[in-house]
């Protein structure tokens, strides 16, 4: 399943990249952080997708805790 998500309070590209950097360390798993257009593109197995989510809400906090994934 592949799905974009908008991001809230992204304050820099180095952030994103450690953010789409940690995210890509997940089995299964392929991420594109754009700060520039301030969104999340996640590839995941379907049926693990909502945990596999809920990681990666937690990778995100990690980095940039005043970012927030609209999901």
């Amino acid at each position: 399943m592949k799905k974009t998500f908008k991001l809230i309070d992204l304050d820099c590209a180095n952030c994103a990249a450690k953010m789409e950097n940690e995210i890509n360390k997940l089995d299964g798993v392929e991420a594109t952080v754009s700060f520039m257009s301030q969104k999340l593109t996640v590839s995941a197995p379907d049926k693990d997708f909502e945990s596999t989510m809920k990681k990666i809400v937690k990778l995100c906090k990690k980095v940039e805790p005043d970012c927030e994934i609209v999901m």
